[in-house]
């Protein structure tokens, strides 16, 4: 197979929730422990963080990754899902694994990994994990998939752990309060492992504090950072920094080496060093376009919120969702003084554009629905005056086709 039949086979063969939901999810860790065994446990070959949220979890990990670059490390990274190539899922300083490295591993171990029936998630875990081991990384930061107790990164022994913060989020997998969340996201804290806690929630502080209790896990709650900014863009980075403070700390008592000017340029340069998309991201001047993966509750609150700080004489929102959230409360969150181009990403989740342009006007939300992104981004761009802001959201799939 060549790299497009390669991934092809990845995303047309395996079950993916990101495209298909509740149907292809696994709901255990047997999978990727028999599928590690076979390739002889990569997972156990290098030393890695592990980090779990709601949100912030991607953005916190892309800063670590830049700050150990910085301090001379061979850093791999793990996260999902990809934006604009499947690649990104696994890069070692901010290089992308090779086309030849994707199509060699799922030509050597396609067949063994259909007689474990494994999804495209656990596939591409165990890529991560063997290509981690064989290229000697020096660390490996693993952002979780979905949850934390029962995600497929779960089997692996970090230095500290990382819980962001806790909002409603996958309800239907996780339950439906921030307690019942929090203790599926509690599943990463190990044994005698720090875990630090990027959000000091009065719902969940009890629930850490026990399993961390239970574990003999030494629990960090974060504190403000005053003295570091980072190149990624939007207020509500400031929490990842300090999440991203506390967890190079943990690593300078572990006796890592890592300076101020390496945590000083490594969050100037995060985007730089690792190629992260999709966070408050500008895409063109005049209008303004810009958008942002943001795609839950606490993140469409976040994106209102930074909105509402950015100058701009009207708003024009390219919005789309997935079928299975708590449509009521983003919609709830979301600016009223905007026009809003309604529409579905091209999956099998996507919320129907005229369904959703339904639902939102009994929020006040006014606007045209459109069959595809491209449709409803060319509209908003034909409207938009050059001192408008285009802004495009609602979910990482609407934020994808852009991209």
């Amino acid at each position: 197979m060549n790299y497009q039949e390669t991934l092809d086979y990845l995303f047309s063969k395996l079950p993916m929730y990101q495209r298909q939901g509740v149907a292809a999810y696994k709901a255990d860790i047997g999978n990727i422990v028999a599928a590690s065994k076979y390739l002889r446990n990569p997972h156990t070959q290098f030393k890695s963080i592990h980090i779990a949220g709601t949100n912030g979890k991607g953005s916190t990990a892309h800063m670590l990754t830049s700050v150990l670059q910085e301090a001379g490390y061979k850093v791999g990274l793990y996260t999902s899902p990809h934006l604009k190539d499947f690649r990104e899922r696994i890069k070692i300083n901010g290089e992308k694994i090779s086309e030849n490295s994707v199509i060699k591993f799922v030509d050597q171990h396609k067949i063994a990994f259909e007689n474990i029936c494994i999804s495209f998630f656990e596939f591409t875990v165990a890529m991560a994990f063997d290509y981690f081991a064989k290229e000697k990384v020096d660390i490996a930061i693993i952002e979780t998939g979905l949850g934390g107790r029962l995600d497929s990164t779960n089997i692996i022994k970090p230095e500290l752990s990382i819980i962001t913060n806790i909002g409603i989020d996958h309800t239907n997998l996780l339950g439906n309060t921030i307690e019942k969340i929090a203790a599926e996201k509690a599943g990463i804290i190990k044994e005698n492992t720090p875990i630090i806690i990027g959000r000091k929630q009065k719902e969940t502080n009890t629930i850490f504090q026990n399993i961390a209790k239970e574990k003999n896990a030494h629990l960090i709650y974060t504190n403000p950072q005053q003295n570091y900014v980072t190149d990624l863009k939007g207020e509500y980075q400031k929490e990842n920094i300090n999440t991203t403070i506390a967890a190079i700390e943990q690593l300078l008592e572990q006796g890592w080496v890592i300076n101020r000017s390496n945590i000083e340029q490594g969050l100037l340069k995060t985007i730089t060093n690792t190629q992260l998309l999709g966070r408050w991201q500008t895409l063109s001047k005049s209008p303004d376009i810009i958008c942002d993966t943001g795609h839950n509750e606490d993140g469409i609150k976040q994106i209102s919120k930074q909105l509402k700080n950015t100058k701009f004489e009207q708003l024009h929102f390219v919005f789309g969702t997935v079928n299975d959230k708590n449509l009521d409360s983003i919609l709830s969150h979301l600016p009223k003084n905007a026009c809003y181009y309604f529409c579905q990403a091209d999956i099998v989740r996507a919320m129907n554009a005229q369904e959703l342009k339904n639902k939102a006007k009994a929020f006040n939300l006014n606007g045209d629905a459109f069959t595809s992104v491209k449709q409803a981004l060319d509209n908003a761009k034909g409207c938009a005056n050059k001192d408008d802001l285009i802004f495009i959201g609602g979910s990482t799939f609407i934020v994808a086709e852009v991209l």
